[in-house]
């Protein structure tokens, strides 16, 4: 079973950037279809991105499309996202995933082991 663990989250001003981490340990990770969620308070868990298996294909939720960037290194086990031009409303514990699916899927519930989460909080 694939584990992961979060980093890179922290408090920026609106307009800001910030590159979140996720390292999965295990040695099938380039196996997987990995995501990036996202939960605010008292919302939902909602879709941010996901990237293919070897990074040749995206998927990005429109509110995020156009500044935040997926990406990943297979040989360090690691998927990033780069949040450019950040909102308040970016707001939220950041979460990635490892998809349970073979082909994109933005349903919370077609990923699983899921990370502890990483907090970003966009002041205005």
């Amino acid at each position: 079973q694939v584990q992961l663990v979060e980093s890179g989250g922290g408090l920026v001003q609106a307009g800001g950037s910030l590159r979140l981490s996720c390292e999965a340990s295990g040695r099938t990770f380039s196996s997987y279809i990995m995501g990036w969620f996202r939960q605010a308070p008292g919302t939902e868990r909602e879709f941010v991105a996901a990237i293919s298996q070897y990074g040749g294909s995206t998927l990005y939720a429109d509110s995020v499309k156009g500044r935040f960037t997926i990406s990943r290194d297979n040989a360090k086990n690691t998927v990033y996202l780069q949040m450019n031009s950040l909102k308040p409303e970016d707001t939220a514990v950041y979460y990635c995933a490892v998809s349970r699916r073979l082909v994109f899927s933005t349903t919370r519930t077609d990923f699983g082991s899921w990370g502890q989460g990483t907090q970003v909080t966009v002041s205005s």
